[in-house]
């Protein structure tokens, strides 16, 4: 089995690396991560990693510019449903679109969009950073990749907009910062975490040694 993180100029790539790998050795696995902005190594990879940090329609333009990336991605985790796990903007990646200064195409892989924090009580600022509860939905109870975590379960947070999902069965968990903000989405065998597993301590490893072991 195979992992890439897809290099496209966003994002903490060496700390993933690393979570990642201390939970395959957890679970007792050998998995090849290779961090990666060629097209050719993500249309091979077992699994995908797409990690973001910055403006929605940065991340985007960066993928884009990469030669044949976007064609790879859609043909891997679409057309032959390689599981994909998106964190933080990758995650908000997969919308239709990202209204983050101005109106920007996401990969359109799960239905809805992505928006502007706004809590309803103005002493809460934003971005949403630090510690904070996760909700799991019913679907999310029910998920391979977040067996094992209860609602309660604490996870590291830092953004300013969120991902809204059309449907209600793709939001697998949730979390409360003045407003309920989509914590997990996922279909198939998509799932993205607004949250950083890598910097979630054991709960995140947890996290990522279940995407590795999951058979989507």
């Amino acid at each position: 089995m195979s992992l890439v993180i897809v290099d496209y100029g966003s994002g903490n790539l060496r700390s993933a690396a690393q979570a990642l790998q201390r939970a395959a050795g957890e679970r007792g696995l050998t998995v090849p991560i290779q961090i990666s902005g060629e097209a050719e190594v993500v249309a091979a990879a077992d699994r995908i990693v797409l990690p973001g940090v910055g403006a929605f329609g940065d991340c985007r333009a960066g993928l884009a510019a990469l030669p044949g990336m976007l064609e790879a991605l859609q043909e891997a985790v679409i057309q032959k449903a390689r599981p994909f796990l998106g964190i933080c903007v990758g995650m908000q990646l997969m919308a239709e679109r990202g209204l983050e200064h101005g109106t920007h195409p996401g990969l359109g892989w799960i239905a809805g969009q992505v928006e502007r924090l706004q809590p309803e009580d103005p002493a809460l600022k934003i971005p949403h950073m630090g510690w904070n509860e996760l909700q799991l939905t019913e679907a999310g109870e029910a998920h391979p990749v977040l067996a094992g975590l209860k609602s309660g379960t604490h996870f590291y947070f830092v953004h300013s907009y969120h991902f809204q999902p059309i449907e209600a069965r793709q939001l697998l968990a949730t979390v409360n910062y003045g407003m309920r903000i989509g914590a997990v989405v996922g279909r198939d065998n998509l799932i993205g975490t607004q949250f950083h597993p890598e910097k979630s301590q054991a709960s995140g490893l947890h996290l990522l040694g279940n995407f590795l072991q999951w058979m989507a």
